[in-house]
């Protein structure tokens, strides 16, 4: 199984009739993905390699029968574009738009919490996820990707979501789906969402989880891994080496004072059990480590 999304997901690319949407959306469809519809209220009556152009999500929806929305537009209508792909009625929406700005973010969650309690948002600024022989929505390579499981990945960095796939294929070790929640202050969807998810599927026998520094999240999923997950763990926090109050790389991933350090993070996995990788390189080997506990 997958979490999320699989085979019987249909695609609307939010952004389709742009460079980067069609780019992604014909590479994310030449993998098997089901892009049924692109939005584009101008261009209405076109298509993109034969996609059909709706005037909106909801169009798509009743038109195409799509069930997940890919946003990939500028940051400027990002939010705007995010509601009203809840609004049209898809259950999951995964926007890839960086550089949102944290108000907007907040104002955008609190929205879906309020008025779309149903609707599931990945991102925004994330890698977008993989079903590994499924379904691929984002920018997750597929090249270096193993179907079959039973590993599960939940990630805040895109590229080390990667780094952890080829690790594990390197291995023989197949992956369930592969989720990059993005390393934004104002996350859709948490490392708690995807392992809880994770710990549900029956094909998923382990997690991969990589953090970094910033926030509060990996303590939170460590008391989580604690007390519900009945499966193995293995996790990566990125920025040991990180200052201070300097924002390395995601605009979450500062550290404040002595709270958000990978020390910090580091211990508290540890605490719960979790098999705590020092580099990306040993996440492969942990994760059969792991495998040949079971």
């Amino acid at each position: 199984m997958a979490i999320f999304v699989d085979e019987n997901t249909k695609v609307v690319v939010v952004g389709l009739t742009g460079k980067q949407g069609s780019y992604y959306g014909l590479l994310n469809r030449s993998y098997g993905t089901q892009v049924v519809a692109g939005v584009n209220p101008q261009k209405v009556g076109t298509n993109v390699e034969g996609i059909p152009i709706r005037a909106s999500v909801a169009e798509a929806v009743e038109q195409d029968g799509a069930n997940a929305a890919f946003i990939i537009v500028p940051a400027s209508v990002a939010g705007d574009a995010i509601l009203e792909a809840a609004a049209g009625g898809v259950p999951f929406i995964v926007c890839v738009t960086e550089h949102i700005t944290m108000h907007r973010q907040a104002e955008v969650f609190n929205t879906l919490k309020r008025d779309y309690p149903n609707t599931r948002l990945l991102g925004p600024n994330c890698s977008g996820i993989l079903s590994a022989g499924k379904c691929n929505i984002g920018f997750t390579p597929t090249n270096v990707a193993k179907p079959g499981g039973p590993a599960g990945i939940v990630s805040r960095s895109g590229t080390l979501a990667y780094q952890s796939i080829f690790e594990l294929t390197q291995k023989g070790i197949g992956q369930t789906t592969c989720v990059g929640i993005g390393g934004d202050p104002v996350p859709g969807t948490s490392f708690i969402d995807c392992l809880s998810a994770f710990e549900r599927d029956p094909e998923t026998k382990a997690v991969i989880m990589i953090g970094e520094i910033g926030g509060s999240q990996e303590e939170e999923a460590a008391e989580f891994i604690k007390a519900e997950m009945s499966k193995p763990v293995v996790a990566y926090i990125a920025g040991v080496t990180a200052p201070a109050g300097r924002k390395m790389g995601h605009a979450g991933a500062i550290i404040s004072g002595s709270k958000g350090t990978a020390k910090a993070k580091m211990e508290a996995l540890a605490s719960a059990g979790v098999l705590v990788a020092q580099n990306p390189t040993q996440l492969g080997d942990l994760m059969a480590e792991a495998l040949a506990r079971i």
